[in-house]
């Protein structure tokens, strides 16, 4: 009889019950399967839902009061449209997202009060001097750059970041094998066992950052991480004399999937590392869901580091508490074509080199050195452009976090199903190449 909704793990087909062999089988691959197996897996598969993000974002923080908001004001960036504030007198006249020269002054409006903050550590000269450790060792970095006049300004800002807590419940399905190889006199044999692998359980995590203003570049936010919530204090507006603060224009609501999703990723990776003993293992599903979430405001301490080449802005972010500092160094077009040649030659000689030692030593004709010799510079090529490329990778080192496994809180990580099933058996044979003998 044909089992609807039943389908054939390998192939995908609908399976249909082979009364001779007592088995589900597949008439499309002819896989058979045990019938409590393949039940169980569809079960499994069909258990997963869809994520669910469910934090709690009302009440995340409180709202000034009239005493506050009298020694605080606010500006507005009349090129980016960026918002920030601060106390009377550091409202400056240059704006730390994009460097224009002129921030509108107004009164503090429409904004809540952050729950924490993290005072700074650093000072700006600590900024200076990671730039400079930054770009040590850049071949491709043009001549100068790092000339005083370049720098353009340094602020240092406060990052208007909502904090997540949450308990997360994942369910992740993986299709793994285990493959053997053996030979006999005419072929060689390829197994492969198939399984179905299912791990469900609960992580807890605290205070997951996601910066909360759409002008401060996400990348930038993310790859200075992480922050050492040792010095999270309760917030109070004297933090702010003599820095700017960046107003949040992401409510926690809007910014809660960017923390939702790096919480999947970090239980997708550590579910990962529960299922071993395989040759393969490929992920067929995965959901998490969230609950009893909590979001927190807090602003945390950024040095800005703005710098000019050839009339083009090159931004710089450094954890203003740990010295962290990531971002976007230009790149000498000539320097990086030299060094193309250079590598390419350099690994088209030693190649050249070793393909004459063959020709020599070894019994090939004319056609098969030449064939030789256009792989091996084919090779000296690619090796050439891949490694600039790996150079020009590491001028910009912004990059957007896809886990959470540092807020992940210690021992809170449980397995509620761990199952590794057995689904079905794939035996390949190919002919074995025979030896010519030698003339």
């Amino acid at each position: 009889m044909e089992i609807q909704g039943y389908k054939c793990p390998n192939c995908g087909g609908t399976v249909k019950f082979d009364s001779s062999a007592q088995k589900m089988k597949c008439p499309f691959c002819d896989t058979e399967f045990e019938i409590a197996a393949l039940e169980e897996h569809q079960q499994e598969l069909s258990a997963t839902a869809k994520d669910d993000y469910c934090w709690d974002t009302k009440g995340a923080c409180e709202a000034w009061d009239n005493p506050e908001q009298d020694d605080l004001t606010t500006g507005a960036c009349p090129s980016c449209g960026a918002e920030i504030f601060g106390d009377q007198s550091t409202i400056a006249t240059v704006c730390p997202c994009c460097g224009n020269a002129q921030i509108v002054a107004k009164r503090l409006s429409g904004m809540l009060k952050p729950n924490y903050v993290i005072p700074f550590k650093l000072k700006k000269d600590s900024a200076v001097e990671e730039l400079k450790k930054f770009c040590k060792g850049k071949r491709l970095l043009p001549n100068n750059y790092l000339e005083d006049k370049r720098i353009k300004e340094i602020q240092g800002i406060y990052a208007p970041f909502w904090l997540y807590d949450a308990k997360a419940h994942g369910h992740i399905c993986y299709r793994a094998h285990k493959v053997r190889t053996w030979s006999d006199s005419n072929y060689i044999y390829t197994k492969t066992d198939h399984y179905s692998v299912v791990r469900d359980g609960d992580a807890d995590f605290e205070k997951i950052p996601v910066d909360a203003s759409e002008k401060l570049d996400d990348d930038y936010m993310d790859a200075i991480e992480p922050y050492d919530y040792a010095n999270l204090a309760d917030f109070h507006q004297s933090f702010l004399a003599g820095y700017l603060a960046e107003k949040y224009d992401v409510d926690a609501e809007g910014c809660k999937d960017r923390a939702g999703k790096r919480m999947k990723g970090t239980i997708e990776n550590e579910f990962r590392k529960s299922v071993a003993g395989y040759t393969m293992v490929k992920m067929e599903s995965s959901a998490v869901d969230v609950k009893s979430g909590k979001v927190n405001y807090a602003l945390l301490p950024v040095w800005v580091l703005n710098t000019k080449y050839r009339d083009e802005n090159y931004q710089f972010m450094m954890n203003g508490q740990t010295g962290r500092l990531v971002g976007r160094l230009p790149v000498d077009r000539g320097k990086a074509w030299k060094w193309r040649g250079i590598l390419t030659g350099v690994v088209g000689l030693i190649a050249t080199l070793a393909v004459l030692g063959l020709s020599i030593f070894g019994e090939f004709d004319s056609s098969s050195i030449a064939v030789m010799a256009l792989v091996a510079w084919g090779i000296a090529i690619a090796a050439g452009f891949g490694i600039v490329y790996k150079w020009k990778r590491g001028m910009d080192t912004a990059r957007r976090q896809t886990c959470a496994t540092g807020y992940m809180v210690s021992g809170s990580l449980t397995y509620k199903t761990r199952t590794d099933r057995f689904l079905f058996s794939t035996v390949k044979k190919i002919p074995k190449p025979k030896i010519q003998p030698k003339r």
